[in-house]
């Protein structure tokens, strides 16, 4: 599958989807689950200033922001940052947290705009996971994407 309109890290998240056989999918997602990063302090501190994901099964939480700039730098061009909260309990949930904290996380906000949204069905999931939790991985990326355009505009 084509990852050139993808930012590189998410193409190499495809590209290693794609690499390994349907059952290793499931264990790479797994993996993804364990790197997930523990929120900073201010969030778990404020549970309230992230944004739930009702699309999901399990309670996933997203909130993103922009780095601080000088004013001479055009909002797109600012960078995102983005962290996520999901239980230990649902891996897989946790997993497609940790593919876009770590692919999306870092990148400028006109990039993480662009990132298409099938995304999420690149990953070659579609027969190993339902698509109740597939529909959950789309509703994070579009509230991240959303949030994205929301400080970009403010």
């Amino acid at each position: 599958m084509s990852t050139t309109d993808l930012p590189p890290k998410l193409a190499a998240v495809v590209d290693d989807f794609d690499a390994v056989g349907e059952r290793e999918r499931l264990q790479l997602l797994l993996e993804f689950s364990e790197g997930l990063p523990e929120l900073p302090e201010r969030y778990t501190q404020h549970p309230e200033l992230l944004e739930p994901v009702p699309e999901c099964q399990s309670p996933v939480f997203v909130v993103t922001e922009l780095e601080d700039a000088d004013h001479a730098t055009p909002p797109l061009a600012r960078i995102v940052r983005v962290f996520a909260s999901a239980p230990r309990e649902a891996p897989t949930t946790r997993g497609f947290a940790g593919i876009l904290c770590e692919g999306l996380d870092g990148l400028p906000a006109g990039e993480l705009l662009a990132v298409p949204d099938d995304f999420c069905d690149r990953l070659g999931l579609g027969r190993a996971v339902s698509p109740l939790r597939m529909r959950g991985m789309s509703g994070m990326l579009g509230r991240i994407k959303r949030q994205v355009r929301e400080r970009t505009a403010a």
